[in-house]
């Protein structure tokens, strides 16, 4: 008889244990850009407040300034892997692995931060994000930013401007470009910009308006070409999230990712709208000469991009032909 309790008492116990809801894993956010003051961060911080007002259930930790001990381009690898869950990336750090990814910073694909917003929703993104899914990887929100361009020794304009600069690119078909303009390339993280133009292993360097300022590129550099009504190029800087991770969250749950994508998209774009603003302040402040880009300079980067970057990204692959193609009907 108590043989029998006792083994009734086990199962109920075991059928608790199964039944009970499992702890809810931490999902990592890495990235390595400055906390609470890039714009980056502030959006990811906005995002996970907007999840969490619909599920609270769902535990996140976000390490800046790659806390975590990720390098930057490393992140990608781990995201494929699903030791990430989750990261603020720019795409094209994994061309490495993905080459199509350059389209997220090919020149003169981009003309405003509304033309990027216009993008989302479409076959273009569709198609990117199925590219990115068939390397592990889910793209969730939408942040496009501006670029410009920085020098230790010269104003940077049109493509004449750069030979013999020691330049910081980002990406091998916008290096392509660069090269054909004469310019010495270092590809680099941009976490590495700072200490290498302090050294001298650069002397220009590009980057989006945000970093020029979070991470203070203005005191290592005395001419700035600002974004403007001829902003060259634009970066494609998401969160991103795991494919793995992505697939065990629940219906529910990718929904109220997706809503709280589109409050953070909203955000960031409308913060993309200010960020050559704080560029040219940041310079300004910092005594150095801040210009734009003419229309005749930005036409010749046009001209000489069509040249050499676009179609070098062409014949990548079929989805690089179709990337570049699906980008450029949109206006």
């Amino acid at each position: 008889m108590m043989n029998r309790i006792w083994r009734g008492a086990a199962v109920l116990a075991a059928a608790a244990i199964l039944a009970a809801p499992a702890a809810a894993q931490e999902i990592k956010i890495s990235h390595q850009f400055k906390a609470n003051t890039d714009g980056r961060d502030k959006a990811t911080r906005l995002f996970v407040e907007e999840v969490n007002k619909k599920d609270a259930s769902l535990k996140f930790r976000i390490y800046p300034g790659s806390s975590l001990n990720i390098k930057p381009v490393a992140q990608f690898d781990a995201l494929q892997a699903g030791t990430l869950e989750m990261s603020v990336f720019p795409m094209s750090y994994a061309v490495g692995k993905v080459p199509e990814m350059s389209i997220t910073i090919m020149p003169g694909t981009i003309t405003s931060v509304d033309h990027a917003m216009r993008l989302k929703g479409t076959a273009f993104h569709k198609k990117l994000q199925e590219v990115a899914e068939k390397n592990g990887v889910h793209i969730v929100t939408w942040w496009w930013t501006p670029g410009g361009f920085a020098s230790k020794v010269r104003e940077i304009g049109g493509p004449d401007t750069v030979k013999g600069e020691k330049m910081r690119a980002a990406d091998p078909t916008f290096e392509s470009m660069l090269k054909a303009a004469g310019a010495s390339v270092i590809n680099i993280a941009s976490n590495e910009i700072y200490p290498s133009l302090q050294s001298g292993v650069l002397t220009s360097t590009l980057t989006s308006a945000e970093t020029f300022v979070s991470m203070r590129i203005y005191e290592q550099t005395k001419f700035a070409t600002v974004g403007g009504d001829y902003t060259l190029w634009w970066l494609l800087q998401p969160l991103v999230m795991s494919k793995s991770a992505w697939d065990k969250l629940t219906p529910a749950q990718k929904k109220i990712f997706e809503e709280a994508a589109n409050k953070s998209d909203e955000f960031f774009a409308a913060g993309q709208r200010e960020a050559v603003k704080r560029m040219e302040e940041a310079y300004v402040k910092a005594g150095a000469k801040v210009r734009a880009l003419t229309k005749a300079e930005f036409d010749a980067w046009i001209d000489l991009a069509r040249k050499t970057s676009w179609p070098e990204f062409s014949a990548k692959s079929a989805d690089a032909k179709e990337l570049l193609e699906l980008i450029t009907k949109v206006k």
